[in-house]
């Protein structure tokens, strides 16, 4: 009976000893997971099934290049570019006739520009001069310009923004009227010289096409000649500064038509808002074709209409062959 009562005893605490520890080897060891059973189809499923590719995530370096390069399209951009056009006829004996001449023409065109992100400063100037003889007759002009343009430009989320301009024009030397036997001075630098200032509204698109419609003061300024620049004939004080106030639009249209041609215009309109016929008309068109890097040909026709210089309009055209080169770029 003792030992029916001892093995008793030892078989409880085995059973008890036995299962504390196949719980204690259950939670220290992994749990097997049941294996799936695999066919050929599943098989060839996960074979030809393409991994999902990681979507990529933005680094700080990414972000940063990508702030850089847009900030790099802002800031100053200048250019300047230069035309010297020369011509020359030379006789001597010729039997068939014909007179010395000799021209020359030195054409500066330049850019300043400083476009930012939130506004855009346009400056742009033109100089031009040149000369012509015929036979012995002395050298006379045949094209003296000075004109100088600031634009300053709010960037808006529009398609328009508003704008504040200043324009300047003038000469560099004494101009002349020839008649057969003498020659009168007509005018000088700054005499006359014009200046407007304005204030409205733009549009520009794509680079090529912009336009600007707004208030405008216009002030003629002269010295030795008044008349008939700036002076009233109908008093009998001689004004030598004349002030205008009205409207001013201006255009621009700049085409490229391939690598070797090209065309620019420029129409600037001002109206006193007085009468239809005292509307001032500027129309500048230039048309470009390049013959190498140094070389091109260039047709100019300017159409300009003043009533207090000439009641007819004025129309000036201009062929010419020649060296160009871009200073800078």
């Amino acid at each position: 009976m003792k030992n029916i009562f001892l093995s008793i005893l030892f078989f409880l605490l085995m059973s008890t000893s036995s299962s504390g520890w196949a719980q204690t080897v259950q939670e220290i060891a992994p749990v097997d997971t049941p294996a799936v059973q695999t066919t050929p189809e599943s098989a060839a499923a996960e074979t030809s099934a393409p991994p999902t590719p990681a979507e990529p995530q933005a680094s700080t370096t990414d972000v940063l290049t990508a702030k850089e390069s847009a900030n790099s399209n802002y800031g100053w951009k200048p250019e300047i570019i230069g035309r010297l056009n020369l011509a020359q006829n030379s006789f001597d004996n010729w039997s068939q006739g014909g007179e010395d001449s000799l021209s020359w023409q030195v054409t500066l065109l330049g850019n300043y520009i400083n476009d930012q992100e939130k506004y855009n400063w346009s400056n742009t100037g033109k100089l031009a001069f040149g000369q012509i003889r015929a036979g012995a007759e002395e050298l006379k002009k045949s094209v003296d310009e000075i004109k100088l343009e600031s634009v300053f430009n709010y960037k808006l989320k529009i398609a328009i923004s508003p704008f504040l301009a200043v324009k300047g024009e003038t000469q560099f030397t004494t101009g002349y009227e020839y008649t057969n036997d003498a020659k009168l001075a007509i005018s000088n630098f700054m005499d006359p010289g014009y200046c407007t200032e304005s204030l409205g509204v733009g549009y520009a698109r794509d680079g090529f096409f912009k336009t600007r419609l707004g208030f405008a003061a216009k002030q003629t300024i002269t010295n030795q000649f008044p008349h008939p620049y700036a002076d009233n004939p109908d008093t009998r004080e001689i004004e030598k500064i004349k002030h205008e106030y009205g409207l001013e639009s201006v255009t621009d249209l700049s085409l490229k038509f391939s690598d070797i041609l090209a065309f620019t215009s420029k129409l600037e309109i001002f109206s006193n808002l007085k009468a239809s016929d005292q509307i001032d008309v500027r129309w500048d068109n230039l048309f470009t074709a390049s013959i190498s890097k140094y070389l091109n040909v260039a047709f100019n026709i300017q159409w300009f209409y003043d009533k207090d210089i000439s009641p007819l309009r004025q129309i000036k055209k201009t062929l010419t062959l020649g060296l160009i080169y871009t200073f800078v770029e």
